[in-house]
């Protein structure tokens, strides 16, 4: 179960700005350990663990969908050059010769 309460600030013109969220979760006590654990090797409290955590996963997403992109941007290149090699190099020994 998570239960989610919105925390904020109050500007001057009496607005309230969220900062963070605040939730509540359930974890199993190895992963309440795991966690633990995590937050003393990074100095940080357990939230602070949750949220670098989040963001590796959100950086390794990122990471592979780059990677995915990529691997297409090369394929379509590969393809382009096999597609136009055979011209310029008719080109190239026109001219050289």
């Amino acid at each position: 179960m998570i239960d989610v309460m919105l925390l904020g600030m109050i500007t001057s013109r009496r607005e309230v700005v969220p900062v963070s969220a605040r939730i509540t979760v359930s974890l199993p006590e190895a992963l309440l350990d795991l966690l633990d654990r995590l937050a003393r090797r990074w100095s940080t409290t357990r939230s602070g663990a949750v949220a670098e955590l989040l963001r590796r996963v959100e950086r390794e997403e990122l990471e592979r969908e780059l990677e995915e992109g990529y691997a297409a941007w090369a394929e379509a290149n590969r393809k382009d050059a096999a597609a136009f090699l055979p011209a310029q190099a008719e080109v190239v020994l026109r001219d050289r010769g």
